[in-house]
């Protein structure tokens, strides 16, 4: 069995494009690296936008393990990624995207494809360790686009009522959801927990 520790990165700059963690988001990367400080974690990866990078070196500080940047990370569309989109065109296309799942927006993936992505992210890695623990940083509606594909909708009810109807607010920023995963078989150990951010003191890094 290998473990996945599914980080959503920290709070980003409201801004277009591949945007930088913001100051809050900082604070939140430094908690979430402290969670991790004492695990024997096998990699960490990180999806190749700026701010899962920025909030995985974080993580690589305090566990002393270096990031591998994989695109299958990448979220199914970035703000950004089409000239002159305004945010509230992209909401809309993020939307239409959720609500049919094989609906592949101008410039991105489906959400079924965004989730295939990290099911085949996870296969890959399982096929070169056994029994390992891995840190994914990566973005919340591909961990939605995930659950979505391998888990029934009667488990996801359980953990949030209406998962897929209100799936884009489910993974806060530096959320950590826990996955395990035998033989091509997913159990949900945590979602999207949140304890490690309530903590107080921050080491300086």
């Amino acid at each position: 069995m290998n473990t996945f520790y599914l980080v959503r990165h920290g709070m980003k700059e409201k801004s277009v494009g591949d945007v930088k963690l913001s100051i809050e988001g900082i604070q939140q990367a430094k908690k979430t690296a402290s969670y991790f400080e004492n695990k024997q974690m096998k990699e960490i990866f990180s999806s190749p936008l700026r701010r899962t990078k920025e909030t995985a070196m974080y993580i690589s500080d305090s566990t002393k393990i270096s990031v591998r940047e994989d695109i299958r990370l990448r979220e199914r569309a970035n703000w950004g990624d089409i000239p002159g989109q305004s945010f509230d065109e992209f909401v809309e296309i993020w939307d239409k995207c959720s609500i049919d799942r094989d609906y592949v927006p101008p410039q991105g993936i489906s959400a079924r494809q965004s989730g295939q992505r990290l099911e085949e992210f996870m296969f890959d890695c399982s096929s070169h360790a056994a029994n390992s623990e891995f840190v994914v940083v990566t973005h919340g509606g591909i961990i939605t686009d995930f659950m979505i594909n391998v888990f029934s909708t009667q488990q996801l009810d359980d953990l949030c009522p209406n998962f897929k109807t209100v799936q884009s607010l489910l993974i806060p920023e530096c959320s950590i959801t826990v996955i395990r995963y035998d033989e091509d078989k997913y159990d949900i150990d945590e979602f999207a927990l949140t304890l490690h951010l309530t903590e107080s003191d921050i080491p300086e890094r």
